[in-house]
């Protein structure tokens, strides 16, 4: 199998807007895990200890189908498992199906369960409950996953264990795409009494089942003995909290308040200090400037080009990032197969150049007015602010609200050109969905080039061990950079300070996982 992403010790960190889903703030909720876990693929053997303090984020909702932030897919699944996941290269290997096989046509593919499955409130997770949890996932009004699996005509539950997934066409992206929230499995029986009840009170498989949550403060779960792969989960509780604030996160984690917690490239150096270990992990994360081309000024395409040469990428990498990360042109990463050589250095900082695009849009003097609409005024927004006054843009920083950012800008498209970062995505053909297709949530124009469309269905027809593969997602990333206007800017690790009690962390591709984790 091909592997996805080269390197190890990668990962994705889906740090993305929000639609305000869920329920009302300061909402508490206390949970009961009902399943014992009997009848389950693992008895969950081996000894665990210890409570992990995770300073991350709280999930927009933790139902996978509302959730709209992609790094909700963390939390979410320290309490759902899905079909599969993916290893540290990016490849899919099984989790719930030990198994799967393609049709030679390529349009129907067979998953194998483990026998014996059981959701965390006792129910049984078998064919038939997969099934249901997929048609929610695609048919459901309001599901933010359905897009992902338009390919999908029908899912029939064949025996017990026996899942087939019939497709409208060849997609051999699949078992990627099922790796994440798309893939991720609820319990029927949940949500057939109480489907709004899930934002706040999950039913799936994975390692943990949530306890209690309060909303914007803190979450608390147990481990799963239930779970398949129980035998690697060492923690017997977990705690996860907001991401604590750049300029105290270091002293939290010295006092206790947190066990591990992400932190700037800004405080890397006083956490070594204060004892900290530190893990920076290569990330498919990348900042990005989304543009609306539908909106002025950047209907004009000779300004939505001065904007990529008027941008100086490493001086944001250098401020930003402490020069953790590296700058990009592209969404993928080097190391990661769809990544494009050819498209490195694609738009080098070239003011010069960049004015006489101005001056070719009819600005030979500047004086383009926009606005760079952000969630926080400080840092990034600034510095683009400076970099493009110097070229002949008027620039102002608007400020929205983060829990209405994604409403705003890639709902009702309201705004021209927005701050914000990509985490890639379990399969690329997904990832091409979200940024480019016409439905893309980080679409905000809505418009894709002709060819692209053409270039996508030829990634999602080639088997991902396929010789050929590399070179049909290249093409298609080579056409998109070249084609669409966002302004990808520099790549963006995850970078994770932890006591020194806390064992190291598995770099895994997507999800940040935590098999074999322990605290003393």
């Amino acid at each position: 199998m091909t592997s996805a992403l080269k390197s190890s010790g990668t990962s994705v960190l889906a740090r993305r807007s929000f639609l305000g889903l869920g329920v009302g703030a300061g909402a508490a909720v206390a949970l009961t895990a009902c399943g014992s876990g009997s009848g389950s693929g693992s008895t969950g053997a081996g000894s665990t200890s210890g409570t992990l303090k995770w300073g991350w984020a709280l999930p927009t909702s933790w139902d996978p189908i509302y959730s709209s932030a992609g790094w909700d897919v963390h939390e979410l699944s320290l309490v759902y498992a899905a079909l599969t996941k993916l290893d540290a290269h990016g490849n899919a290997v099984p989790a719930l199906a030990s198994s799967w096989a393609y049709d030679p046509t390529g349009t129907q593919l067979t998953f194998t369960l483990r026998p014996g499955l059981t959701f965390s409130d006792g129910s049984a997770l078998d064919a038939a409950a997969v099934k249901k949890s997929l048609d929610r996932s695609r048919t459901d009004a309001k599901s933010l996953v359905a897009a992902q699996l338009a390919h999908v005509a029908e899912v029939v539950a064949a025996s017990t264990i026996s899942v087939v997934v019939k497709l409208t066409q060849a997609d051999y992206q699949i078992p990627n795409l099922l790796a994440g929230k798309t893939g991720m499995i609820v319990s029927p029986q949940a949500f057939g009494a109480n489907p709004a009840g899930l934002a706040t009170q999950p039913v799936g498989a994975g390692p943990f089942t949530l306890t209690s949550y309060v909303q914007n403060e803190k979450a608390v779960l147990k481990r799963n003995p239930a779970y398949w792969d129980a035998a690697n989960i060492k923690l017997e509780s977990f705690e996860v909290y907001p991401l604590p604030d750049s300029s105290t996160v270091v002293a939290a984690l010295q006092s206790g308040q947190y066990n591990v917690a992400e932190i700037p490239g800004s405080e890397v150096a006083a956490a070594k200090a204060a004892g900290l270990d530190v893990q920076v992990i290569s990330s498919m994360v990348v900042a990005v400037l989304d543009v609306n081309t539908s909106k002025a000024p950047f209907t004009n395409p000779d300004v939505a080009l001065a904007l990529q040469y008027a941008i100086d990428r490493q001086a944001l990498l250098k401020t930003q990032q402490f020069g953790y990360g590296e700058v990009s042109n592209q969404p993928f990463p080097p190391g990661y197969v769809g990544h494009d050589p050819s498209s490195d250095g694609l738009y080098p900082y070239d003011p010069a150049k960049a004015k006489s695009l101005l001056a070719q849009a009819g600005y030979p003097s500047g004086g383009v007015d926009l606005e760079i609409t952000t969630t926080a005024a400080a840092g990034l927004p600034e510095q683009l602010q400076a970099q493009l006054q110097a070229v002949g843009f008027n620039a102002k920083i608007q400020v929205i609200p983060l829990a209405q950012a994604t409403e705003i800008v890639y709902v009702n498209h309201s705004e021209s050109l927005f701050t914000d970062q990509f985490a890639g995505r379990d399969s690329a053909a997904q990832a091409f969905q979200v940024l480019f297709g016409t439905q893309g949530l980080m679409n905000p124009g809505r418009v894709a080039p002709p060819g692209l469309a053409a270039a996508l269905a030829k990634v999602s027809a080639t088997p991902l061990d396929s010789p050929e593969y590399p070179a049909v997602l290249r093409a298609a990333t080579a056409l998109a950079v070249r084609t669409m206007p966002n302004v990808f800017l520099y790549t963006v690790p995850r970078i994770l300070a932890r006591q020194r009690g806390v064992s190291a962390l598995p770099a895994d591709a997507v999800v940040q996982r935590f098999e074999g984790v322990t605290v003393a």
